[in-house]
């Protein structure tokens, strides 16, 4: 059963899908541009929802997403929403474009030289997914960090006062400097902390995010194959010879692949990322003076609060942020890069 190209034996079912399309076949600047302007819409339409993951991971409460959302809108209105949404859209562009150009020279070139090597189609697939993700998260981050800390620290000012003016200590540990907007806070934490200040937290991201791109475009690539493959299963059923999937079923099928590569990397990373949120955001209190938490007092914060089960709070806005960001993203991704694509090299 072949998902690419035609069989001589015509009692062979066949998925005919679109060719893949590799780095050299692509118009760069086209790539980039477009990138840019499709992925900030993204990044806008599902910021709320990391607002959200990012106070339910400060506080030392347990809130449920809807409580959290009236408090914000009661105490804060729909702003609440955006704060620090244009730091954070000022290193989406660049992280992306490093994300984007890691991500497929890695790919190509891994994926070329695993077959060259004698695996197989699937074995390299998977193998280059995982080490594509690994590589794009790496290079995202050093961008993608100092831009997280500050957008962070913006994402959760006033929310003492949208947890009722709380005075539980998860909330007297946040960062008590009030910014007015990212370049305030860029300058605050400088003079504060130095340059050290914007890669709090760099190398638990690096752990953090590295696996889960691994693991997530591993699931992905794998869960496509599978649902492809159920596809051909259920032809060979209905002595079917050929089925070429229209847009909508391409659509449909890299959308059920992302949720479910999504849920995966979610739940395996989530303690990561936790730990991560609180490192960038929270501080100790050591005599009157405010310092950085460290990663041991921070996991001795959670194991206070509740163990494993308190690294997983924020994880249904994680999940939903993820899949639905994961979904746009990776169609997204696939139309950018057909539209991307060097004319002579038109694929259908």
């Amino acid at each position: 059963m072949s998902l690419r190209t035609a069989e001589d034996d015509s009692s062979s079912p066949e998925i005919h899908l679109p060719a893949e399309i590799d780095w050299h076949m692509l118009d760069k600047s086209k790539f980039f541009f477009l990138g840019a302007a499709l992925f900030s819409g993204v990044s806008a339409a599902l910021y709320p929802m990391v607002v959200l993951k990012t106070r339910q991971q400060v506080s030392s409460a347990k809130y449920s997403c809807l409580n959290m959302s009236c408090a914000i809108m009661r105490y804060e209105g729909f702003r609440g929403f955006y704060k620090g949404f244009g730091t954070s859209l000022m290193g989406t562009i660049p992280a992306r474009a490093l994300y984007m150009a890691a991500l497929e020279v890695t790919k190509s070139n891994v994926g070329t030289g695993l077959i060259e090597l004698g695996f197989s189609d699937t074995t390299a697939a998977a193998m280059s997914n995982a080490a594509a993700g690994v590589t794009s998260a790496m290079a995202a981050q050093l961008v993608w960090t100092p831009i997280d800390v500050v957008s962070q620290r913006l994402m959760v000012q006033g929310c003492s006062s949208s947890n009722g003016g709380s005075n539980n200590s998860m909330l007297r540990n946040l960062n008590s400097e009030n910014y007015r907007n990212g370049i305030d806070a860029f300058r605050k934490i400088l003079c504060a902390d130095g340059a050290r200040g914007f890669y709090r937290g760099f190398g638990i991201s690096i752990l953090t995010y590295a696996p889960s791109n691994a693991v997530w475009w591993t699931s992905y690539s794998m869960v496509h194959r599978v649902i492809w493959s159920a596809f051909g299963c259920y032809m060979c059923d209905n002595s079917s010879n050929n089925f070429r999937p229209d847009s909508r079923a391409m659509l449909g099928v890299q959308g059920l692949s992302a949720v479910v590569a999504s849920g995966v990397s979610a739940i395996v990373t989530m303690p990561l990322d936790t730990i991560k949120t609180r490192l960038q955001v929270l501080d100790a209190d050591d005599n009157g003076r405010r310092r950085p938490l460290t990663f041991g007092q921070t996991i001795r914060n959670l194991v206070k609060e509740g163990g494993l089960l308190a690294c997983y709070r924020g994880l249904a806005p994680r999940w939903a942020s993820m899949s639905m960001s994961a979904t746009t993203m990776i169609t997204t991704y696939e139309f950018l890069k057909r539209l991307s694509t060097k004319s002579q090299e038109k694929f259908t």
